[in-house]
Order: C-alpha cells, then sequence, then structure tokens
C-alpha cells in the first residue's frame, strides 16, 4: 500500500480455485504477504475461509508450527457496498483498464496474449515514479515501485516502434 506496487495476474474464471491458483503463483514470485485487502467478493471471502483452514490443517504439525506462525496472512475486508473503501487499489484498477482498453480495443487476445498484455501494464506501472532519488537538479532518476519488488528500476526489451505499420499488417504479437 505504501510502494502502490502492483501485481497482475489473469485468470480463467471468477471462481474461488482460480483465485487461489492466482495467489499461488503470486506467493511463489512475491512471497507470503503479511496482510491481504480486498472488497466482499464471493471469491474472496471463500478463499479466506480455505486457506484458514488450510492454515490451521498444517499448523496442527508442532515441527511445523515453529516456521509457519510468522507467515500467517492477515486477511481484511473493506464494508460490504463501499468501494470508496479501496479507493487506492480502485485507483490501479482504473489505471489498469485505461491501459487494457488502449492497448486491445475492438480485438479478441487469447489467454496467453492477454497475459503478456497484463505483465507488460504491470511494468508500466510500476515504472510510475514515487519521488527524486536526489536533490541534484540535473539528476532525472526517480524512485518508483519497481525499485521495492526488485532493487532496481524495472526496464523492457527494447523495441522497434510499429507506429509508422497498417495494423492489419501486424502479426499477433506485434499487436500485442
Amino acid at each position: 500500500m505504501t510502494t502502490k506496487a502492483l501485481h497482475l495476474d489473469a485468470v480463467s474464471d471468477y471462481t474461488t480455485a482460480s483465485f487461489l491458483a492466482a495467489y499461488h503463483r503470486f506467493t511463489a514470485r512475491r512471497g507470503i504477504p503479511h496482510a491481504m485487502y480486498s472488497d466482499h467478493g464471493t471469491t474472496f471471502q471463500g478463499a479466506d475461509q480455505e486457506l484458514t483452514a488450510s492454515f490451521h490443517a498444517a499448523t496442527r504439525d508442532p515441527a511445523f508450527q515453529n516456521y509457519i506462525a510468522q507467515e500467517n496472512t492477515a486477511w481484511h475486508f473493506i464494508p460490504p457496498a463501499a468501494p470508496h473503501f479501496g479507493g487506492l487499489w480502485e485507483a490501479a484498477v482504473r489505471s489498469v483498464k485505461h491501459h487494457i482498453k488502449r492497448a486491445i480495443g475492438t480485438h479478441t487476445l487469447t489467454f496467453e496474449e492477454i497475459t503478456t498484455l497484463l505483465c507488460r501494464i504491470e511494468l508500466f506501472l510500476n515504472s510510475r515514479p514515487i519521488a527524486s532519488v536526489s536533490d541534484a537538479l540535473d539528476d532525472y532518476t526517480a524512485l518508483t515501485p519497481g525499485h521495492f519488488l526488485i532493487g532496481a528500476s524495472l526496464s523492457s526489451i527494447p523495441e522497434p516502434s510499429l507506429l509508422e505499420l497498417a495494423e492489419n499488417r501486424l502479426s499477433r504479437w506485434q499487436l500485442v
């Protein structure tokens, strides 16, 4: 919440099982969070119940209890029917939707293409400046959410500009 770093992941449907799969991918890449904040969606409530049950089942093993004691994730729900309580992440959702609409337009993408697009949008949004690194007027480097994720600024693979090509001449990869 402090750094406003984003993690975007595509899921195939809006079920608890799909969310749990995305959550496992998230923890494999970013580590186990200490706190999760969400609205009162049934997907999130079901995931909270399932994760809590799994956590309690795993902690019954005494050898495992000491290790996992600090890894318990606290899940915080905003009040029902109060999306303005999630203003920070709602603003991020708005930014993501803006980029998706501009990138996709009227095209239909495959699951792999939408996953790639979400990773690119995550890169761009995690490259937003938070603050200046130094007080020098000629230093244009900025602290970004990417610095908190990987310890340095994020960068993408250099690509040639395709703006001068007609859209119907682009390959699927170039379109994404």
